[in-house]
């Protein structure tokens, strides 16, 4: 058995985060979101692994190489143009011979759920979800152990069963790929594919996920699947602590790094290699640094991810955020994480006001931003890549990129 792994998208709903690496090379618990669906295609038993890969494809390239570092056989195949989920599978076509596991370079899978759905005997089998609310997926209509018809996002879906973006293939996909339409929005889309297979009358069931299913679509899927990520991980200390910090629960602190007198860490927290934590901060549960971060004195850092070579200035406080890399905050930078009303909280994606579901959120910030001193960040907003944010500013809603906010 054999796995294509799509990889080739910005992801446009995660910019900023995205501005300077793709979708995929995203950072949940200090290693790329790829990372652990080749893990997990690893641990089910498939070695071969064809990488679709497209937007800033140096990044994942340069990562995982021929794929021997992650116990699999890499090949990398270039889409271009990003023109859909079907063109980019039809783009595996030939180097497969039958049968075939298709993901989603987004999607969080379990070894154990791959290993049935590879037992599975039809043309096409898709995995899905039962979800409370089906409105954001796609869905199928099943019809006994079959597909019956697979609908795109609906107000009115017909039924919970969620198209989780995981597949078992045969070569026929490929077949059907190229009598595939382009869709209203220009794109050649794989569950298009699959409905004219459905239509052909070939065999296409349908596989339903017990583990818990994470799409991470937007910013804020980031937090949720840090968290279920950091819940499996075993604490280990590589780097020093010194004799007054406490470190309880499970806490990971990589190689070269240093924990100060008064540093306080309630895992599970990973703490990337030559960081520099301290004296006297507070981290908190649910949180990822990266490599060679400093948190600086008096710093609270709550259910965040902080990525590499980012500062945090003492007397900050950070809550329920992304925050990218190189970032430097300045002294008694604030970041709100909860509304006055308490009522969940709305982010800009794509020009867009949409609700995060999220009661508790902070920020999404981009690469290489700076923060004044007492700086103040409002629930939601967004700032974008290379932005400077002056003394004392109020910052609500989306900053553009490299623009300033200055009072």
């Amino acid at each position: 058995m054999q796995a294509v792994i799509l990889a080739a998208g910005e992801g446009t709903r995660m910019r900023p985060l995205t501005e300077n690496r793709p979708k995929v090379m995203l950072p949940i618990a200090n290693r790329p979101m790829l990372e652990y669906i080749i893990d997990e295609v690893r641990r089910a038993g498939i070695r071969e692994v064809t990488l679709i890969v497209g937007y800033k494809k140096e990044a994942v390239i340069d990562y995982f190489g021929d794929g021997s570092q992650f116990g699999v056989d890499i090949e990398y195949v270039v889409q271009e143009r990003q023109m859909g989920t079907g063109h980019a599978f039809g783009m595996a076509a030939g180097a497969f011979d039958g049968r075939f596991v298709a993901l989603n370079g987004d999607v969080m899978v379990s070894a154990a759920h791959l290993k049935k759905l590879m037992k599975r005997g039809e043309d096409v089998v898709v995995t899905v979800k039962e979800v409370a609310d089906p409105r954001p997926y796609g869905v199928i209509v099943a019809d006994g152990g079959s597909v019956a018809r697979i609908v795109e996002k609906s107000s009115e879906p017909p039924s919970s069963l969620a198209n989780a973006g995981i597949y078992l293939f045969s070569d026929s996909i490929f077949r059907a790929i190229g009598e595939t339409r382009p869709s209203p929005r220009g794109e050649i889309e794989v569950t298009d594919s699959i409905q004219l297979l459905i239509d052909a009358g070939k065999s296409v069931g349908y596989e339903v996920m017990e583990e818990e299913w994470l799409d991470v679509g937007r910013p804020w899927d980031l937090l949720a699947a840090n968290e279920l990520a950091l819940k499996k991980m075993k604490g280990q200390i590589q780097g020093i602590v010194e004799p007054f910090a406490t470190l309880k629960g499970e806490v990971s602190i990589g190689e070269g790094t240093i924990v100060r007198n008064g540093a306080y860490i309630v895992g599970p927290v990973a703490i990337g290699n030559n960081c520099d934590i301290g004296p006297n901060c507070y981290i908190r549960a649910f949180t990822s640094i990266g490599n060679r971060v400093h948190i600086g004195n008096a710093v609270e850092v709550k259910n965040s991810i902080i990525m590499d070579d980012t500062k945090i200035g003492h007397l900050s406080y950070v809550g329920d955020s992304v925050i990218g890399s190189r970032c430097n905050f300045g002294a008694g930078t604030k970041v709100a994480n909860l509304r006055l009303d308490e009522k969940t909280i709305p982010v800009i994606v794509k020009g867009q006001k949409v609700d995060s579901g999220r009661r508790k959120l902070g920020c999404i910030m981009g690469d290489d931003v700076h923060t004044g001193i007492g700086s103040l960040i409002n629930v939601g907003a967004v700032i974008g890549a290379g932005s400077q944010i002056g003394p004392g500013v109020l910052v609500k809603g989306e900053i553009p990129a490299k623009q300033k906010a200055i009072k």
